[in-house]
């Protein structure tokens, strides 16, 4: 099975949305800077290098709304051994692939899709050497 490994949730202003995620239930955040897209990191669990500690536990991020994506709404990403493959499951099974995949630096390659139900969810397939999880 291909895991939920990481959570994403978009903000108008992530300040805000990191403030708020901090004071209503502990997370801590990161900001990344313009060359990580202004990404927000979202630690909800005791963590190490490898991703969190508590099995089942997982982590995410808030990024920017933006005018020129489609379904800016709060999802789930899968861990994928091959990117390209399960884009072509995710077609043949009735599903819709948002765009080209994208290199997220250290991280890996990175594509959303609409499930049958109008959901959207993304799949990262893991850079070579690092964690199934992206932090």
């Amino acid at each position: 099975m291909n895991p939920v490994v990481h959570f994403e949730m978009p903000a108008e202003n992530r300040q805000r949305m990191a403030d708020f995620y901090s004071k209503s239930f502990g997370w801590k955040t990161q900001m990344l800077g313009k060359d990580m897209g202004n990404y927000v990191i979202a630690t909800t669990t005791e963590s190490d290098e490898k991703g969190p500690k508590k099995p089942g536990a997982i982590n995410g991020g808030f990024f920017t709304k933006t005018d020129d994506m489609p379904a800016q709404y709060p999802s789930v990403v899968v861990a994928v051994d091959d990117i390209n493959e399960s884009m072509k499951k995710v077609m043949k099974a009735g599903g819709k692939v948002l765009g080209d995949p994208m290199e997220i630096p250290g991280v890996g390659q990175y594509v959303s899709f609409f499930d049958t139900e109008g959901n959207r969810v993304s799949m990262l397939q893991p850079a070579p050497g690092t964690s199934v999880r992206p932090h």
